[in-house]
């Protein structure tokens, strides 16, 4: 149960390896590198239910944050740039990922995380572009958390010096949450789904490294304005980079393509469309 925000599956996440068309159940707690499994309780019924809540939300935080520091010390170890993709359903995470492999994958080694709550359709689709994949299911869970990462690194053993993008269950709270070790936070809004997002999901912006606005191919048909949309996010995080781009065709890859590079001591090369 994920105390933060009610989420969660008492049977905890399931993680599968799909690679060259089979598929490998992994729900054991069996690892090669450690993290604490420590177990805080508060029993003190004195406290009112809202300090005890806000109590458990800081241990859970808490227990996270090392995990994720942990996480964050062994891919740095290894050279490998990881980068936590989060969006709402629908918004094109699966498709800039394909393309990216697709592009990127001559260039050095892509892994990638798939998070969902069921199926393995997305990691099927990574793996027929050509990545090895490692899908996690999150049951009625709304998020990746930084343990959740650590199993399916151990599962998907990426090579050193590679690219790992994680696509997190598709939802714009509460993946915000929830350090996962990466380098690089980035939030993707399509023009579908409007303009107003940084508005109606603060937080999420207001931690992003990156803001990618996608399926500007589309910008035609919808009501979506762009200068607004990259004004809002600017006022909730001055620093934040916003990339527009369409997956679909390609337009604007190269300058998601350059931003990689900057997270990464390896630099991909512009890649001819």
């Amino acid at each position: 149960m994920c105390a933060t925000c009610g989420c969660g599956d008492a049977t905890g996440p399931r993680v599968s390896v799909v690679a060259g068309g089979e598929h490998e159940q992994d729900d054991s707690h069996g690892h090669g590198h450690h993290h604490d499994h420590d177990h805080d309780h508060d029993h003190d019924l004195g406290h009112g239910h809202s300090d005890h809540t806000v109590i458990l939300e800081q241990q859970v935080l808490a227990k996270n944050d090392r995990i994720a520091v942990h996480n964050r010390e062994w891919m740095r170890g290894r050279g490998i740039t990881a980068l936590n993709i989060m969006s709402s359903p629908g918004a094109g995470k699966t498709t800039l990922l394909a393309r990216t492999i697709r592009e990127l994958g001559r260039q050095r080694p892509i892994a990638v995380i798939e998070g969902d709550q069921e199926t393995r359709l997305d990691a099927e689709r990574i793996r027929e572009a050509g990545a090895s994949v490692v899908q996690v299911n999150t049951g009625a869970g709304c998020h990746l958390d930084a343990e959740m990462i650590d199993r399916a690194l151990r599962a998907l053993d990426p090579a050193d010096e590679s690219l790992l993008l994680i696509e997190n269950v598709g939802n714009l709270v509460c993946p915000a949450l929830f350090d996962l070790g990466e380098e690089g936070k980035v939030v993707l809004i399509s023009t579908p789904e409007g303009g107003d997002k940084p508005k109606k999901y603060p937080h999420i912006f207001a931690v992003a490294d990156l803001v990618v606005i996608n399926k500007i191919d589309l910008l035609p048909y919808v009501e979506f304005d762009v200068d607004a949309c990259v004004a809002q996010a600017k006022i909730l995080n001055p620093a934040v980079r916003v990339v527009v781009l369409s997956a679909a065709t390609g337009e604007g890859m190269d300058e998601w393509y350059e931003w990689i590079g900057s997270r990464s001591a390896i630099s991909p090369v512009a890649v001819d469309n």
